[in-house]
């Protein structure tokens, strides 16, 4: 059994016992180093290219975060960046009023998005999903939310409750991914007081294996909805403009009232969208505020309207369907050779090694043992979150990818001395 070495990553916890001095906790939220394995891991990154990053100590590495799912065509994407140089050089993007480019984006997300009739934009996911909440409480003027998957940061929806009051979130109930009878006994509960149903349209809890929603579940959603004149959202913030153009609504055939789109769509810049039909948008307008200071800036639109030019153009889709495909069936076939309770979940486009759990709980250091020596492979998969395929990912880079699983699985069923 070879030991593979230890990254140098002086450089990396350098910078961030400086960090801990000027930020609280030195780096927040799904990027702090216990999101992580400590000690093993960068915490700074200094630059990247095409599907490639390089940490502040100068490692290498083949990403598959594609930076929590915004980079979908690639790191540095010269057309999309030049388009947004152009804006901010030759016209500027942020303005008292609007430019025209809203209009140009919503035109093209109807083209794609089956609910799609009113777009209104925003920044990030949190912004869109809470904006989405807000107009069915005020469409339906109702209260109630049933809920499924994870939608933000906010208070209403937010896992860790520290600094909330119970109040603002207490009438947000969690449903279960592929459960339709415990939605139905919600509904039957609360069903008549219910604003909304938000889910995940393709399951892709944390740090669990991803689903794919059973025959009739999403149907089922969508009649329950219909039952108890609840708006369905689906938060498409992780799939629309990746498993399909107009999301998992056009792959599976459900279609909701509403949709956040964010991530992909713009390959990095900021934006996100709340689509949907046109009465409940118009709720947006008639009873509900919903304005910031950097929401009508035009970089994140023209980044957009480039991106979705680049996706179509190019079918990059399409491609990163094929070479998602092989890459996966390789992976599983590495997988089936050592007993070491590795699990594959997801589709091409979107995918998770995990490990099966057992009451010992020894499925964590088998993760995290296979994780670190994915790292120190120079191969950025996170152990608590699913990996993307990016359009820049070549066949090359997945076939050095399936090498370094291999000899990580091999590694581990070494150590652990496990048998079939």
């Amino acid at each position: 059994m070879k030991e593979i070495k230890k990254l140098n990553l002086a450089r990396s916890f350098e910078l961030f016992e400086e960090a801990k001095r000027l930020v609280p906790g030195g780096v927040l939220g799904a990027r702090k180093p216990s999101d992580f394995i400590e000690g093993e891991y960068p915490i700074f990154f200094d630059q990247g290219k095409g599907c490639r990053l390089k940490d502040v100590d100068g490692n290498e590495y083949i990403d598959f975060l594609c930076g929590y799912g915004p980079i979908i065509l690639g790191y540095r994407e010269e057309e999309v960046d030049d388009a947004v140089i152009r804006q901010i050089k030759e016209k500027g993007f942020c303005f008292t009023l609007t430019q025209k480019y809203q209009n140009d984006l919503a035109k093209r997300i109807k083209q794609f998005v089956p609910c799609s009739e009113m777009s209104i934009f925003l920044k990030t996911g949190s912004d869109a999903t809470t904006a989405s909440i807000r107009i069915a409480r005020a469409y339906t003027n109702r209260i109630k939310v049933m809920r499924c998957g994870y939608h933000g940061w906010h208070d209403w929806c937010v896992e860790m409750k520290g600094g909330i009051p119970e109040k603002l979130y207490e009438d947000v109930y969690e449903f279960h991914y592929n459960d339709l009878d415990h939605l139905a006994d919600l509904m039957k509960r609360h069903g008549d007081q219910t604003a909304a149903i938000i889910m995940t349209p393709f399951g892709h809890p944390l740090h669990q294996k991803m689903e794919e929603p059973k025959p009739g579940f999403l149907q089922g959603v969508r009649e329950l909805a219909n039952q108890y004149g609840a708006v369905l959202i689906f938060d498409e913030i992780r799939t629309c403009f990746r498993l399909r153009m107009g999301g998992a609504q056009e792959l599976y055939g459900v279609t909701p009232d509403l949709t956040i789109l964010g991530k992909g769509m713009a390959n990095g810049y900021a934006i996100s969208v709340v689509t949907g039909k046109t009465d409940i948008m118009m709720a947006a307008t008639q009873k509900v505020f919903i304005s910031s200071t950097f929401f009508p800036n035009s970089d994140g639109f023209v980044a957009a309207l480039k991106t979705i030019e680049i996706l179509e153009r190019d079918r990059v889709l399409e491609k990163i369907w094929e070479k998602g495909s092989r890459f996966l069936k390789k992976v599983q076939e590495i997988i089936n050779k050592y007993p070491v309770g590795a699990e594959l979940s997801g589709l091409p486009p979107m995918f998770f090694i995990t490990f099966k759990r057992d009451e010992a709980g020894s499925h964590r250091a088998r993760r995290d043992e296979f994780y670190t020596q994915m790292i120190r492979r120079g191969i950025f998969f996170a152990p608590h979150h699913h990996g993307y395929i990016c359009y820049r990912h070549t066949d090359e880079d997945l076939e050095i990818t399936a090498k370094a699983i291999d000899e990580s699985l091999a590694y581990l069923s070494e150590k652990y001395r496990m048998t079939s």
